[in-house]
C-alpha cells in the first residue's frame, strides 16, 4: 500500500492531507480537514447509491415481470444488463476523468442514477424499462472505476480503511434496498413503479452532496493541476498478468454476485418462502456485507498478500449453494450468511485494485481494465443462470453452475492475491 511519504513523490498525486501538501497557514488546515471529511462522505453517498439500482428490483422482479409480460430468459438479461454497462462504460471512464476531472464524472455518474432509477418507473414496456436501467447503470459504471481513484489520489496513506468505508457503505446501500423494498412498495400503495422510482431521492441526495464537493474542489485541480493528471503515463497494461488476472477474479465474483442479488428472491420463494421474508433473506445477504467489508480491506491491506481471503470467502459460496440445492428452507438463514461473506470478494478485489499499482493513474488504468474486462466476463452468467432455470424448471443445476466457477475463482485469485506492482511487470 503506498504510504504519504510515497505518494509525495508522485506529481500525478495531489493529497488533501496537511501532511502531505505544500506549507499552509494554519487557517487553511482546519479548511483541508473539512474538505476531506466532506469527500470521505461524498464517498460515503456514493456508494450507498451503487447498489439499489439492482437489489430494489430483485424483490419486485416477478412484478415487474408479470406487468411487463417479461419471460424467465429476459429476466435474466436484465439481471445481466449490469455487467454490460459495467463494462461499457467502466473503459470510458479513465479518458472521461482525463479529461473532465474524476469527481466531475462521478457527479454526472450520481445525476445518471438518480434520473435512470426515477424515469425507470414510468417505463411502458420492456425495451424502454431495459434502456432507463442502462442509464442509471452507466452512472453506477463510471463511478464504480473512479471511486477508487478519487480514494488513491486524495487518501492515499489511508487506501486500506477508505476502501473499507466505501465498501461498508455500498454493503449498507445493497442491503437497505433489498430490505425495505418490498415492505416501502407496500406502504406506498403497492405499486412496483412507486417502489423502484423512490430510491431516485437517495441518489438525490448523494448529488446534491458532490455538487458540494465540485464547487469547493473545483473538480480537485488544487493549484491549478490538469484533468489529465489524474491518469498519469499510460501502462501497457495488457503485459501485466496480474492485471489480467484480477480481471478475471473480478469477472467471477461478478457472476456470482449478480446472479444472488437478481435471483436469491426467487430461489427462495419458489421453495416456498413468501415475497417479504425472501426480501428479508437477501437483505441479510447484503447486510452481512456491511461490517465485513469495513474491516476486510483493512485485514487485506496490512498483509504482503491476500490469499487467505480469497480461499475462506470461496469456501462460503460453496457452502451456501450446496445448502440451497439440498435444504433451501431449512437452513435459509444460514445460506444468506455464508453467500453474504462469499460476496465480500468484491471488497477484496477493491483492495487488491488499489494495492497493486503505485500511483492513482496506475489504480485508475487497473480499475478500469480489471472491472470492465471482468464484467465482460461476468455477462453471459446471470443469463445462462435464467435459461437453466427456464429449461429445468428447477434450481439445482443453476447453483451447481454457480457453485463450480468458485474453483477456477480461487485458482485465480490466488495469482491475484499475491504482493505485486503492475508497473513492474510492464516495464
Amino acid at each position: 500500500m503506498s504510504s504519504a511519504a510515497d505518494a509525495t513523490t508522485d506529481p500525478t498525486v495531489p493529497v488533501v492531507d496537511a501532511a502531505t501538501a505544500a506549507p499552509a497557514t494554519p487557517a487553511e488546515h482546519p479548511r483541508a480537514r473539512l474538505l476531506g471529511v466532506l469527500l470521505a462522505v461524498a464517498v460515503a453517498l456514493a456508494a450507498v447509491n451503487l447498489r439499489p439500482v439492482v437489489t430494489s428490483l430483485g424483490p419486485l422482479l416477478h412484478r415487474v415481470r408479470d406487468d411487463l409480460q417479461m419471460s424467465a430468459t429476459v429476466a435474466g438479461l436484465l439481471t445481466a444488463v449490469p455487467s454490460f454497462c459495467f463494462a461499457a462504460f467502466g473503459f470510458a471512464a479513465p479518458a472521461l476523468a482525463r479529461r473532465f476531472g474524476p469527481i466531475v464524472v462521478v457527479t454526472a455518474g450520481l445525476g445518471a442514477i438518480t434520473a435512470g432509477v426515477a424515469a425507470r418507473s414510468f417505463a411502458g414496456g420492456t425495451a424502454v424499462f431495459l434502456l432507463l436501467t442502462a442509464v442509471a447503470l452507466a452512472g453506477v459504471a463510471v463511478s464504480n472505476v473512479l471511486i477508487p481513484v478519487v480514494i488513491k489520489r486524495y487518501f492515499p496513506d489511508r487506501v486500506g480503511p477508505m476502501i473499507g468505508l466505501y465498501s461498508m457503505a455500498l454493503s449498507a446501500g445493497t442491503a437497505l434496498a433489498a430490505a425495505v423494498t418490498v415492505p416501502l412498495t407496500g406502504a406506498l400503495g403497492g405499486s412496483w413503479r412507486v417502489g423502484l422510482g423512490v430510491w431516485a431521492v437517495l441518489g438525490g441526495l448523494g448529488l446534491l452532496v458532490w455538487l458540494l464537493v465540485l464547487l469547493l474542489r473545483r473538480d480537485g485541480r488544487p493549484g491549478g493541476q490538469s484533468a489529465a493528471a489524474v491518469a498519469g503515463d499510460r501502462l501497457a497494461i495488457t503485459r501485466s498478468r496480474t492485471a489480467w488476472a484480477l480481471a478475471c477474479f473480478f469477472g467471477l465474483q461478478a457472476t456470482g454476485a449478480y446472479a444472488v442479488m437478481g435471483w436469491l428472491s426467487q430461489i427462495f420463494q419458489d421453495a416456498g418462502v413468501s415475497t417479504g421474508t425472501s426480501g428479508v433473506l437477501l437483505a441479510l445477504t447484503m447486510a452481512i456485507g456491511v461490517p465485513v467489508s469495513f474491516v476486510l480491506p483493512n485485514w487485506a491491506a496490512r498483509r504482503g498478500d491476500q490469499r487467505v481471503f480469497v480461499v475462506a470467502l470461496a469456501a462460503c459460496g460453496i457452502v451456501a449453494y450446496l445448502g440451497l440445492a439440498i435444504a433451501p428452507v431449512g437452513g435459509a438463514w444460514l445460506w444468506a450468511v455464508l453467500l453474504g461473506l462469499s460476496n465480500c470478494a468484491f471488497p477484496l478485489t477493491l483492495t487488491m485494485i488499489g494495492l497493486r499499482a503505485r500511483t492513482s493513474g496506475g489504480v485508475a488504468q487497473l480499475s478500469a481494465f480489471a472491472q470492465g474486462v471482468g464484467y465482460l466476463i461476468s455477462i453471459p452468467g446471470p443469463i445462462l443462470v435464467g435459461t437453466l432455470y427456464q429449461s429445468t424448471n428447477g434450481w439445482n443445476l443453476p447453483l451447481g453452475f454457480l457453485a463450480a466457477l468458485l474453483a477456477p475463482q480461487v485458482l485465480i485469485g490466488l495469482r491475484a492475491a499475491r504482493a505485486r506492482h503492475i508497473e513492474d511487470e510492464v516495464g
